[in-house]
């Protein structure tokens, strides 16, 4: 393990400035709301390397596809996360030179981000060329108690001398981002303006119109008291500052509270962004400071008060499940209906789209079980609501008769990912939004969702699958033909056993909810359907390893060259960063959980010893290269008892951006794959399956643990775990009794009670 920072239970460090950590620092010291963002840039001018990003939920300009050769049904745009008005700006200036740490001597840096309270800090001294030293305080957050505010306190102290410092506070709408196709600039003005101590930007998007006000106000204080300043105020196209000279005194404390509101047509209309941007703003410098970051942190405890998981005996596994939920709840609150989960969140720029079949498999779990069951019914309704698209996608292809292919990549609906062994061949996604379904209902028991939301659902979804397989006469079977599974280290080939076994089990399950609803609200199948879909199901092909239980990745897996990841040169990991696409495609070598992945969504289907087969099978051959695979690889090695491959996995998963273990955390980080990781404890280490009809937990503690307890809503009702050396404490902290199953042994626990066992059966790494 490669620790970039510090290891704290609640905090990440960076002790020492180092330009070369910078971008890497500027990911995974990032702060949001779930409204909005900001990398953890800093305030005053910075000309190093670095990668400026404040990011708006939902805001996005459909950038035109850019690929060698244009195929039949390419979208015709890859949609981008936009980088927007950067809103932090303060730039301090001493006898003409700006604060710049590329350029001055630091002397001393410390930077920390606190998940506890949600704030950005950073605390500096810094020496300019004519010797003056300057220290520089700093701490910023997006509320998450107010979601359109944000703040910052900036304070200086002249260490060696009196003098003038010139202090400027903007807004630069002037932004571009680094992963335009084609270096266009996205924005267009609409306006702005400037006054004293305050002012706005307001831009839209070209081509969706999206509109964005962002709107400043400031004040200056020395030491406690605040001063009344004149300063010059300067306009722009997409920019506004103010700035003034102060005669500061040596040892004194001067500090700029700057307070930022960031509106956007997502939630309001076009007339109102501006108008309600100033009057947040204004009402934010009202209240001070300290009474928004109050609130802001009191939020922060509520959100921990649920979902923290408590690790005592391990920092470091500690720091990375905490890092872990503190990102996914910046990027998602559920709050807004028209937001959902992207790849990176407010982090960076990679992976344009706000949604992937990523919020299906491994965001939706987390949701279900720490937040009120409206948040992860909305995420569904979310696809519900873009089923019409999801059919158009399907039609484009050549698919019929209201079969829907959801998009790999999208803000709106619309298919805008332009590989096209991503694209068209892993379609597999549509199975994972089918199981979310599923997922949903047995935790829930929301059939008043089913019948009006799911089932249209998953009837369209069933639709494409039985008109994506084909009847092959040589192995009298239906066959799948083309497609690229969960491992794109493998492209375009026959019979991916995951995809297969997902897309029949899709058609299986809307035949079975076909059959409960229709009774109440009508048939959406005719008999001729319903026959024929049964017949599928009952005849797909599955390739196996002959006189084994493993289920074979594709057709001709066993064709290639059989080395295990352990054969790869580590000058040469990461393979995607060190080999040709073809050598990649070639190779044995697994990018992330295939077979794995559908052994775990339908873990109840096998028993124990097809799964251990399956697992030493394939988890030698599999790399890692995807953010969301070693969760699944812990949740299955525990499962069959290979405690010490769940906890080092577990540590890969959790620590996966903080220890920059792929070496690209400074694109941003892996927001949908940190829900797996809280998945590898709950459902790895707590053992927790939760049936249509009950709720079996048999967990498994590292030896170096000395416990670890989390809560999780089951029904709605809060359910605390305990687990530690010697034994399993189950609080119901609800109104309701639940039963469980524990270790294989039925035990009631009522309301408001708590349920001990002490066992040997609790295994220990």
């Amino acid at each position: 393990m490669n620790n970039l920072f510090e290891i704290d239970a609640w905090k990440i460090i960076e002790r020492g400035f180092d330009p070369s950590k910078q971008k890497q620092a500027e990911s995974i010291f990032s702060i949001g709301n779930g409204s909005f963002g900001q990398r953890a840039n800093f305030e005053e001018k910075y000309s190093g390397d670095s990668l400026q990003g404040s990011y708006v939920g939902g805001v996005y300009y459909p950038d035109k596809t850019r690929v060698g050769w244009w195929k039949n049904g390419y979208p015709e745009y890859f949609a981008k996360v936009l980088n927007s008005c950067n809103w932090i700006g303060i730039n301090i200036e001493i006898d003409g030179e700006q604060l710049d740490v590329h350029h001055q001597e630091v002397l001393s840096f410390q930077r920390e981000l606190d998940m506890k309270s949600g704030t950005l800090s950073r605390r500096m001294k810094v020496r300019f060329k004519n010797g003056k030293e300057l220290e520089v305080e700093s701490l910023r957050f997006c509320s998450m108690h107010d979601e359109e505010i944000a703040a910052i306190r900036y304070i200086v102290t002249p260490l060696n001398f009196s003098g003038n410092v010139k202090f400027t506070p903007y807004l630069d709408g002037n932004v571009m981002n680094h992963d335009s196709n084609y270096d266009e600039f996205f924005w267009e003005e609409d306006s702005h303006k400037v006054d004293v101590k305050k002012g706005y930007v307001c831009s839209k998007t070209k081509k969706t119109n999206f509109s964005v006000s962002t709107a400043m106000r400031f004040s200056f204080w020395k030491n406690d008291e605040l001063l009344e300043i004149h300063p010059n105020h300067v306009s722009k196209a997409f920019f506004v500052e103010n700035n003034f000279e102060h005669y500061v005194e040596k040892g004194n404390r001067y500090t700029l509270k700057k307070y930022v509101s960031i509106v956007s047509t997502i939630s309001h209309s076009e007339f109102s962004v501006i108008p309600r941007s100033i009057n947040n703003v204004r009402q934010a410098y009202m209240n001070g400071f300290d009474y928004l970051l109050n609130n802001h942190i009191a939020a922060w405890e509520e959100i921990w008060s649920k979902a923290d998981i408590e690790i005592s005996g391990d920092v470091a596994a500690q720091q990375g499940i905490r890092f872990n939920i503190f990102q996914l709840y910046q990027t998602y609150t559920g709050k807004n209906e028209k937001l959902n989960i992207g790849p990176k969140g407010f982090t960076g720029e990679k992976y344009g789209g706000a949604t992937y079949w990523d919020t299906e498999a491994y965001c939706l779990p987390f949701y279900l079980k720490t937040a009120n069951p409206k948040v992860a019914r909305q995420l569904l309704i979310y696809r519900y609501n873009q089923l019409d698209k999801a059919i158009e996608n399907a039609e484009k292809l050549g698919f019929k008769n209201g079969a829907a292919l959801y998009p790999m990549v999208t803000m709106n609906g619309e298919e805008c990912h332009n590989e096209w062994e991503i694209t068209f061949e892993e379609i597999h996604r549509n199975g994972a939004i089918a199981f979310a379904v599923y997922n949903y209902v047995r935790h829930t028991g929301d059939h008043s969702y089913l019948e009006k939301y799911g089932r249209p659902v998953l009837i369209a979804i069933a639709k494409f699958w039985t008109q994506r397989f084909n009847w092959s006469e040589a192995k009298n079977a239906y066959v799948m033909l083309g497609v690229t599974g969960p491992n794109e280290y493998e492209n375009n080939v026959n019979n991916n056993w995951y995809t297969n076994y997902i897309a029949r089990w899709c058609v299986q399950y809307a035949l079975e909810v076909e059959k409960e609803v229709s009774p109440k609200v009508g048939a959406l199948l005719t008999n001729d359907e319903i026959k024929s879909w049964n017949h599928l199901v009952e005849n797909v092909y599955f390739p196996v390893l002959e006189g084994t239980r493993v289920f074979l990745q594709q057709d001709n897996f066993m064709d290639k060259e059989q080395l295990t990841a352990s054969d790869i040169p580590e000058k040469e990991r990461p393979i995607n960063q060190h080999w040709s696409w073809d050598r990649i495609l070639r190779s044995i070598f697994i990018k992330q959980a295939d077979v794995l992945q559908g052994i775990y969504l339908f873990e109840d289907h096998f028993d124990l010893k097809t799964i251990q087969d399956n697992f030493d099978f394939y988890e030698p051959k599999t790399v890692h290269e995807s953010s969301l695979s070693p969760c699944i690889h812990s949740i299955l090695a525990a499962k069959i008892g290979r405690l010490d491959k769940a906890y080092e996995l577990y540590l890969r998963t959790s620590r996966l951006d903080l220890d920059d273990y792929n070496h690209e955390a400074d694109e941003g980080l892996h927001i949908t794959s940190m829900a797996g990781t809280w998945m590898a404890i709950v459902e790895g280490m707590a053992g927790i399956r939760v049936l249509s009809d009950s709720v079996k937990i048999n967990p498994v503690i590292p030896k170096n643990w000395k416990q670890y307890r989390f809560q999780i809503l089951l029904r709605n009702q809060p359910l605390e775990i305990r687990v530690s050396q010697n034994e399993c404490e189950i609080i119901n902290k609800g109104s309701q009794d639940l039963e469980l199953i524990l270790f294989d042994e039925n035990i009631p626990v009522k309301a408001g009670n708590f349920y001990i066992k002490t066992t040997t059966k609790t295994a220990t790494i």
